[in-house]
């Protein structure tokens, strides 16, 4: 099924890459990663140890985040703010707005038999915003951080095609070829059976990176102040899992780190957190050392987990990860 978004010059002057992942719009993506098997080597791990420590309340949130299906909007409040602001929001939900969700979700796919008491009963509906609270603490909270490098170094990959190939190359570059940049319709490639044509009317469009949604976009043509499209945030090469545990020295301290030592490492680093997404050569050039020995700071500071690196259009573009700003005292 194809979405397809329309656009106008004001459209196109305001759609913009997110800042940062919307918390709990993430959850809901990785729910339904939890409940499935692919993308064993990435995520398996993650698998293991999550489903090791879901409380016994999550029940009621995964009864309402299928791995194929709908899930109700209002548990995505839309807005800023933190994972307790952004709960109380969804505890705070007008009951018509519950009631007419779950209606449009009855319509598609079974749903259980306790949701009914959701838009009748406050305790119902506390119970789940704190169910809620604690699936994220255990699927997304101890993995934020490096989530939040990745959609780092994707907003750096943007921004490099935007800079160097306008907005055509943003977004023909987002999710090939399921999502296709045809002047002036943005085509969006869905499995979920939703198709539709949005004119965006001067809202622009707002692209949320996703580390969790791997391979088909997401659309939400009805978000406020502006539609989301959720694409899949780009990756190296290499497949990197997520996992609580890290390689540690006998001393606890993260082996590849005892090699960071030297000025000119150092100021590598600081070059990378003054300038996210900078490429090789223009470490070299602030620094005034020559590319190759630019390069091999990088893969020190790489192998540390204190950057990471994307190779795009044979260019590397170098991010600090949060280890690294902390570092620095950037954290």
């Amino acid at each position: 099924m194809v979405y397809r978004f329309h656009f106008t010059g004001a459209d196109l002057a305001r759609t913009r890459v997110a800042a940062s992942v919307p918390p709990l719009e993430e959850l809901s993506i990785a729910l339904r990663v939890l409940q499935d098997r692919n993308q064993a080597l990435r995520f398996g791990t993650w698998r293991r140890e999550v489903r090791a420590r879901l409380p016994p309340q999550a029940r009621m949130v995964l009864d309402l985040t299928p791995r194929h299906g709908w899930a109700p909007g209002f548990l995505i409040p839309q807005g800023t703010g933190s994972v307790p602001e952004l709960l109380e929001q969804i505890a705070a939900t007008p009951t018509a707005r519950v009631r007419a969700s779950l209606a449009r979700i009855a319509e598609r796919q079974r749903m259980p038999g306790w949701a009914a008491r959701l838009s009748d009963s406050p305790e119902v509906l506390r119970q789940l915003v704190d169910a809620l609270g604690q699936v994220h603490a255990t699927v997304l909270a101890p993995y934020w951080p490096q989530i939040t490098t990745q959609v780092a170094a994707d907003r750096a990959v943007r921004s490099h095609d935007l800079l160097h190939g306008g907005v055509e190359r943003l977004l023909n570059g987002l999710c090939p070829p399921r999502i296709r940049w045809r002047a002036p319709v943005l085509e969006v490639d869905l499995v979920s059976g939703l198709e539709g044509e949005v004119h965006l009317e001067g809202q622009g469009l707002l692209l949320i990176p996703s580390v969790f949604s791997t391979e088909v976009p997401v659309v939400d043509p009805d978000a406020e102040p502006q539609p989301i499209l959720t694409y899949p945030a780009r990756r190296d090469g290499t497949i990197t899992p997520l996992t609580l545990t890290t390689t540690t020295a006998a001393d606890g301290t993260p082996a590849p780190l005892a090699a960071l030592l030297g000025r000119t490492r150092a100021a590598v680093l600081r070059v990378i957190v003054q300038r996210p997404g900078c490429t090789t050569g223009e470490i070299a050039t602030a620094l005034a050392v020559g590319p190759s020995s630019a390069s091999q700071h990088a893969t020190v500071l790489r192998e540390a987990g204190l950057i990471t690196t994307l190779r795009h259009h044979n260019t590397a573009l170098h991010t600090p990860t949060a280890a690294g700003l902390a570092l620095l005292g950037r954290g």
